[in-house]
């Protein structure tokens, strides 16, 4: 570390321990250990140019990272499978990941590795994207309201009467998403099967991991910055991605973004903050420095009036070309209590981006189990698993402890307070059943095996793709 950095971390040291011993002295509450001496200082996280990559950015430019004695680059990735290997490889201390990532790498859907998260990064964020020709037919099959405006949300069976079409006539229906284990897919695959549109099976026992078997629609990945491109080169009819690129599309004049996952599943846990679990092993003060900075981070971010004060400095902040790199306008157009669905057809939505509220950061258990049943339903987990091998996974990979330990330091420093946290001693990891999905359909994690059961397509019980 230079000298300079070294001097300015000192005094900030030295006057945080003076606040702390001021507040301490005047509170009932009871000490909290202090976080030791990070392990190591110099730190390179990666990211995708998303809007939900915020909380980082936040973080260094705020200069809550430079707070706990951490000095950051921030470092644009290529695409997901990339940002991944380099985490497990060393060459990333950290990154924005998928919440599908840190779970699939630790399983072994693919690359096979430890990787942990004590941070959620957000909630909700992403939506479905059609061209503007699917949506002129999809349009004739969706209700309308007495100004003539389609009334939201837009099920898929208005994408159903099309997709069956294309059928008869023997052509594919390609949609995009980002990764085999991200959010995305799942969002999209829960949409279209609430339809009664398959989406397909993977099969990794016979080495099919295309995702296409028995499929109506053939979701494939394309990185999300190169989605509107593809879309409109006729590569693909539809994706799903996080923003800004299904508002791209709306500036481009080349799609209509048709619901977003709010109304699929509201408040759904989107990106998580991942590390490989060797790496945490073995800096662990670092790791809940870094949480610190990142809870910071996320607290300004829902900042202000109605969580939304702040968010026309991040959207600036996170139009640079260093981060997401798109127009203030387009992040501005989801990232501020908006989202536009048809050009001209812009509607209030002020949670479809949340960082901090509704205790968005914190690792819950059920949030992880929710992604292990969407793994078993398509096929990615080939074999039926008892209920207590989702919690021992999820365990494994969500650390709530770890945001524990960073959350009441900042509460003892004075950065936060003790009801901006769930109870962070009597918490169980399981938020109560969720019911507000696009089917009605409700998911209570601790009943994985009584949730797959519900639904009409996609793998329950012991049923194998392949087998006969």
């Amino acid at each position: 570390m230079s000298t300079s950095k070294k001097r300015r971390l000192f005094f900030k040291r030295a006057a945080l321990a003076v606040s702390m011993a001021i507040g301490l002295s005047l509170s009932a509450s009871p000490v909290v250990a202090e976080v030791g001496e990070p392990e190591k200082e110099d730190l390179k996280f990666g990211f995708i140019k998303l809007t939900d990559m915020a909380p980082l950015a936040v973080a260094y430019e705020k200069g809550y990272f430079e707070d706990e004695g951490l000095y950051v680059t921030l470092e644009a990735q290529a695409n997901w499978k990339v940002l991944l290997d380099r985490v497990i490889d060393g060459q990333l201390d950290g990154a924005h990941m998928l919440a599908g990532q840190p779970l699939g790498a630790t399983i072994g859907f693919g690359t096979k590795a430890h990787i942990i998260t004590a941070f959620s990064m957000d909630l909700n964020g992403n939506a479905i994207t059609v061209s503007n020709d699917i949506w002129s037919q999809m349009k004739k099959h969706v209700p309308h309201d007495k100004a003539g405006k389609p009334i939201h949300p837009i099920k898929a069976d208005a994408l159903k009467v099309i997709v069956d079409k294309f059928k008869q006539d023997g052509k594919p229906f390609n949609m995009g998403m980002v990764f085999p284990v991200s959010t995305h897919n799942y969002e999209l695959r829960y949409w279209l099967a609430a339809g009664g549109i398959h989406p397909g099976y993977y099969a990794p026992k016979t080495g099919d991991i295309t995702g296409m078997i028995k499929a109506d629609v053939l979701l494939s990945v394309t990185p999300p910055p190169q989605m509107p491109a593809t879309m409109d080169a006729g590569t693909i009819y539809g994706y799903c991605v996080g923003e800004p690129w299904n508002q791209q599309a709306v500036f481009k004049g080349i799609g209509v973004p048709v619901i977003t996952d709010y109304e699929i599943w509201k408040d759904n846990p989107e990106k998580v903050f991942g590390v490989d679990k060797g790496w945490a092993d073995k800096y662990p003060n670092t790791h809940i420095r870094v949480v610190k900075a990142m809870i910071r981070a996320a607290k300004w971010l829902d900042g202000g009036k109605d969580g939304l004060g702040n968010r026309a400095e991040a959207t600036k902040l996170i139009s640079k070309s260093e981060y997401v790199g798109a127009d203030y306008e387009v992040i501005a157009n989801s990232m501020t209590g908006t989202f536009e669905y048809e050009k001209g057809d812009k509607r209030l939505l002020p949670d479809f981006n949340v960082f901090f509220r509704y205790n968005a950061t914190y690792p819950y258990y059920s949030d992880a189990i929710w992604y292990l049943t969407q793994m078993r339903r398509w096929g990615q987990i080939a074999e039926q698993k008892p209920d207590s091998w989702y919690m021992d996974v999820a365990k494994r990979v969500y650390r709530p402890d770890i945001y524990a330990q960073a959350a009441k330091a900042l509460i003892a420093e004075g950065h936060a307070q003790a009801s901006d946290f769930p109870d962070l001693d009597k918490e169980s990891g399981f938020k109560p059943p969720q019911s507000e999905f696009i089917d009605g359909i409700t998911y209570d994690g601790t009943a994985p095996n009584a949730y797959l059961e519900q639904f009409p397509i996609g793998l329950k019980g012991n049923t194998v793709v392949g087998s006969k």
